[in-house]
């Protein structure tokens, strides 16, 4: 059900917003935003370059700009074509759906990757694999996967072979180009035919929330290839459903959800040409077949495997060596928690070093342990140091060197609120590698010294540098920024830092509109994130979400986001308040900075505030309508409205299985609190979004229902979690912009009520 006075909300809206428009261009200098600038056509500030990639000899860094190749030379700064659109044209004949292009713009999957030699590209074109020769300009069609944005190519070490996953007819998974031979053919490495088995392949659940890029991996010498198969028989379908076409389409996803069976997974080793698998043998004592999961594995060397295992409750974690040849394993590294892990899986190990992340000293940091090189199942790893130490995070490990013994990290050392690259001998000797005020983010060089810096901060769009790191500063030369924000006068938030009831300290940013100081004359809107994980409130360039903060500033709106406990980047304690708490603890301190903001700025009304957020943002604008009577207004884009109805990963992570926390699940569910909502609310849901299922609202909804409680609904047909596009975006922040200035701005009378 849509509701019937949509329509007329939003010319109404429409009107107001042409008049705020008129009024706001006497308040300042700067150029009005509108939705339609910020989301009709692309990007306003641009597209810094994604997907830079360093060849293998580090002669090249590439990316792709406009529809070009674009190639820096690392030494002199200087870009030039190395494939043309012409070219690039000519090679992308698939068109990808709905679903392929969101998942290689939120998992970043490469759409080209350089060969061994340097020499040669591929060119993945939504599963048409193209062989291109730099040499001749050439491109060779090598073969077609059927697997679009899931095919995940890879060279051998070698260069002579090409792996993909092939989901062609009746038998699907790993095979492999043979590229030194005539006619490039292909021979199966790992296939089957049982639709529920995956063969290298990554599945949902995996890829969006253990952060897994790929489930096979070359040998070091070429010669084998371990894989993570993935049964999931047991695990129960979700279906998608198009309804655009005249007999709509379904599609079965495979989803666990809290309590669910998990896919059962087990590494195997095969050869190139097929032929039996080696499987590796981790045992019962530490794993648990159905239940528990594999985030990360890889060779050590050529005659030996490394597994890392996570219990299903999240509390245990396990890293084992095996040998390729028999599949014996060894237990050489476990560590344990009473509440969860942080997402950190990643571990680097070659050369009898293993680099490893924890936070058992309550702060994600890195760790030094050794094996014998010579005897990887000889006994457990040793510890040979803590690389990082104090009160900071390390947010990603961007770079291992083994040859010259050193780690590249970004942390937030210095402020909480910033983002840095540092580097780490194996010795534990460190320095900084960036220091200007902001948020850097880095791409390093195989050969090690040469790296990327993409740099923001709250005000200044992404810019990227190529950089040298130097004995005393690292030496940059600025390759991409933009001016286009320019003519808007942007103005940076009010920081606030608020205390919250245990004493930790609340970062929070306030925007406000300009020139409005007339006591309870700005309405309040909250929008947080809320959930474990992202940080919302950090000294870098916010995008899109940004300008969207600014224009709602310029209707006479005042924005207010705050980091919460149980969001991340501030220890194992902040983060894990989260632990069996989802809802209460965040809307404590959601109120308790709001309350310090209408203390502080007696423009805000604390009789017209408002709150809207998407996912788990979502799910905590409903969680704060029913639980709250003070909000006059909410927007909830793609909310889990019950726990239930979620992941199994990421749910239990936090919440534990529903038959051991069964009351978590029922307190927790806004399905359960729906009969209790204040204020006007609109609910938004993409038909196809593989996330966050259409199932929440359409229970939320039966709720309202029953309840004779009214609500706006709008739905957007086959777009995923994300929404998209610049064919639907301007209609959704239009729809949010409405249902601020219709049912927010106006102002309170006595006799309005809530």
């Amino acid at each position: 059900m849509i509701s019937c006075h949509l329509r007329s909300r939003l010319s109404t809206a429409i009107l107001l917003t042409l008049t705020a428009a008129s009024q706001l261009h006497g308040q300042s200098s700067g150029k009005t935003l509108t939705v339609e600038d910020i989301y009709a056509h692309g990007p306003i500030a641009g597209g810094a370059p994604e997907g830079l990639t360093w060849s293998p000899d580090g002669e090249h860094l590439t990316y792709m700009d406009g529809g070009e190749l674009i190639d820096l030379d690392p030494g002199t700064g200087k870009p030039h074509i190395l494939v043309s659109r012409a070219k690039l044209s000519s090679l992308n004949s698939n068109t990808a759906s709905e679903r392929d292009r969101d998942h290689r713009a939120r998992y970043h999957m490469a759409g080209y990757l350089w060969a061994p030699d340097s020499a040669h590209l591929l060119f993945d074109t939504n599963g048409s694999l193209w062989l291109y020769d730099l040499k001749t300009g050439t491109g060779l069609n090598i073969g077609a996967s059927g697997a679009a944005s899931g095919d995940d190519p890879k060279f051998s070490p070698d260069g002579k072979l090409l792996s993909f996953i092939n989901e062609h007819g009746e038998e699907h998974g790993l095979s492999v180009i043979h590229l030194r031979e005539m006619g490039t053919p292909v021979s199966n490495a790992a296939v089957t035919n049982n639709p529920a088995v995956l063969n290298g392949k990554v599945d949902w659940v995996y890829e969006e929330e253990l952060d897994a890029k790929s489930n096979y991996f070359w040998s070091p010498d070429s010669t084998r290839i371990a894989y993570l198969q993935m049964d999931e028989s047991r695990v129960p379908e979700y279906p998608i459903t198009d309804w655009i076409p005249l007999h709509p389409n379904v599609d079965r996803q495979r989803y666990p959800q809290p309590g669910d069976p998990n896919p059962d997974v087990r590494v195997g080793v095969v050869s190139p040409t097929g032929g039996k698998t080696v499987w590796i043998k981790l045992g019962n004592e530490g794993f648990k077949a159905g239940d528990d999961y594999i985030p990360r594995f890889g060779w050590a060397d050529r005659k030996t495997i490394w597994v890392e295992t996570l219990s299903r409750d999240h509390k245990h974690k396990n890293l084992y060596f095996a040998d390729a040849a028999s599949g014996q394993a060894k237990l050489v590294l476990q560590e344990s928690d009473d509440k969860f892990f942080a997402e950190k899986y990643d571990i680097s190990v070659a050369f009898g070093k293993i680099i490893f992340t924890s936070w058992q000293d309550g702060h994600t940091h890195l760790y030094l342990y050794s094996y014998d090189v010579n005897n990887p199942l000889g006994g457990p790893a040793k510890l040979e140091r803590q690389l990082t130490k104090g009160d900071f995070e390390v947010d990603e490990v961007l770079e291992v060197d083994h040859q010259h013994k050193v780690v590249y990290y970004s942390s937030n050392e210095g402020s909480p609120l910033e983002r840095q690259i540092w580097q780490v001998s194996f010795s534990g000797e460190r320095k900084p590698i960036t220091t200007a005020a902001g948020y850097h983010t880095g791409s390093f060089a195989p050969a090690g010294g040469a790296f990327t810096d993409r740099y923001s901060d709250r005000l200044t769009p992404d810019s990227v540098s190529l950089c040298r790191v130097g004995d005393h500063e690292s030496k940059c030369n600025l390759f991409w920024s933009t001016r286009a924000v320019e003519p808007y006068h942007l103005r940076a938030p009010e920081q606030l830092e608020v205390k919250a009831s245990d004493g930790s300290t609340l970062y929070a940013t306030l925007l406000l509109p300009e020139g409005k100081t007339d006591p309870a004359s700005v309405p309040l809107i909250l929008n947080p994130y809320g959930g474990p994980g992202p940080m919302t409130v950090e000294n870098h360039w916010g995008g899109d979400s940004f300008l969207f903060d600014t224009l709602l500033a310029q209707h006479g709106f005042a924005v207010l986001h705050t980091d919460g406990r149980g969001s991340g980047r501030r220890g194992r304690d902040f983060e894990q308040t989260a632990y069996h708490n989802f809802g209460p603890v965040q809307l404590e301190d959601q109120l308790a900075v709001a309350d310090a903001a209408l203390a502080k700025y007696p423009q805000l009304d604390p009789k017209r505030q408002g709150w809207w957020g998407w996912s788990w943002g979502g799910t905590f604008t409903l969680y704060a309508l029913t639980h709250s009577d003070r909000f006059r207004a909410g927007v909830a884009v793609a909310p889990v409205t019950d726990w239930h109805n979620y992941d199994s990963i990421y749910t239990e992570r936090y919440m534990s299985e529903p038959n051991d926390f069964a009351s978590g699940y029922k307190d927790f569910s806004v399905v359960n609190s729906a009969a209790k909502l204040h204020g006007h609310l609109l609910l938004v849901q993409g038909t196809g979004d593989d996330n966050v299922h259409l199932q929440n609202v359409v229970q939320f909804i039966q709720q309202l229902t029953v309840n004779n409680i009214p609500y706006d609904l709008q739905i957007y047909p086959r777009k995923t979690h994300s929404i998209a596009g610049t064919e639907v975006r301007p209609h959704l922040f239009n729809s949010i912009l409405a249902q601020f200035e219709t049912y927010l701005k106006p102002p309170v009378t006595a006799d309005a009520g809530k």
